[in-house]
């Protein structure tokens, strides 16, 4: 275990963690939320640091981040817990478990290896994924530092319910910031992650791009029946113009049955380049379709003049004819870094 860096001591040695914006008060030998936080005798100690339960080399594409170093490598790491409760959750093997259930799949990894295997496997980049990164703060934030001593890039793919204390630690250290806004009502984000998380969700967003200089690009998993209303789709894509710029991805992507979600449907791409024409008439320059390969919704286009800049299938890129962040006909500047 390692002590935390982010908490407050309590009376009765009760801690109040300060990582994410649950700001859990855990009593005596009990856990947060997440179930990565364990009060010892007063003093609050992260569970998570140097334990991996996934390891992967893979695209960029992959978080997705478009406009991000496009088709570079990106060393990514998972750990285990989360602070969210989503009922479709993808990687609920990692999520949901417990340190005690998740034991057989973690490996322990330090900072300083994990940034020795991101440079021996090719990559231009390190993210920490699979699970929330917030609540492995400590890890990744010393990650990060060695990442940028070494010329990496770093990336958090996150849920955004990370505290502006948290934020604010790791920010000078951390690169980008993919951030999944679920849907545009508390009532939405409890039906899909079981936590009132809008406000912070939108709070962290706005700081890591104005107030931190992070690139943010935008998920929306649209679920049928969840969060597809249309009246807070526009609002979504309307905040996300006038809070984030016109600029800022927003990547509207396939959702897949699964667990607790398991008897839903699969998004119909029709329902899904319908959200994509609702965010490009809010003035969204770059909104993406996901999970369905080969769909043109992949490709970067110039909003300028309409040419084919980046041509994608699936992970893949298959061309990029971007030029020192230019459109190679109108000469337009684009949002993003497109050189490796």
């Amino acid at each position: 275990m390692k002590e935390a860096l982010l908490y407050e001591r309590l009376e009765e040695d009760r801690v109040r963690c300060n990582v994410c914006r649950h700001h859990c008060t855990i009593p005596l030998s009990g856990r947060g939320y997440c179930g990565g936080r364990y009060n010892k005798e007063g003093i609050l100690y992260t569970l998570l640091y140097g334990k991996i339960s996934s390891m992967h080399a893979n695209p960029i594409e992959m978080k997705p981040l478009f406009h991000f170093y496009p088709g570079s490598l990106c060393f990514s790491l998972g750990s285990f817990g989360c602070n969210f409760r989503c009922p479709g959750c993808q990687n609920w093997e990692i999520s949901r478990r417990s340190l005690h259930e998740a034991r057989a799949l973690l490996k322990e990894l330090s900072p300083e290896k994990s940034i020795e295997l991101s440079l021996r496997t090719g990559c231009t980049g390190i993210s920490w994924t699979f699970n929330e990164p917030t609540i492995w703060l400590e890890y990744t934030l010393e990650g990060a530092m060695l990442a940028k001593q070494k010329g990496l890039y770093t990336a958090y793919v996150t849920n955004g319910y990370i505290t502006p204390e948290a934020l604010g630690l790791i920010s000078p250290y951390l690169d980008a910031f993919r951030v999944d806004i679920k849907g545009f009502s508390e009532r939405t984000y409890r039906k899909i992650t079981s936590v009132n998380a809008l406000s912070g969700v939108l709070d962290s967003s706005v700081r890591a791009k104005h107030q931190y200089g992070m690139h943010v690009e935008c998920v929306t998993n649209l679920t049928p029946g969840v969060n597809d209303s249309e009246e807070e789709l526009r609002s979504l894509a309307g905040w996300i113009k006038e809070e984030l710029g016109a600029d800022t991805p927003w990547h509207i992507t396939r959702f897949i049955p699964h667990l607790e979600f398991s008897d839903l449907p699969t998004t119909p791409v029709t329902a899904l380049e319908a959200v994509c024409e609702i965010g490009f008439d809010a003035g969204l320059r770059y909104v993406y379709l996901g999970n369905v390969p080969g769909h043109r919704g992949e490709n970067t286009y110039c909003y300028n003049c309409g040419k084919l800049l980046i041509a994608r299938s699936g992970f893949s890129v298959g061309k990029n004819v971007i030029k020192e962040g230019r459109c190679p006909k109108c000469d337009i500047q684009l949002y993003g870094t497109f050189s490796v």
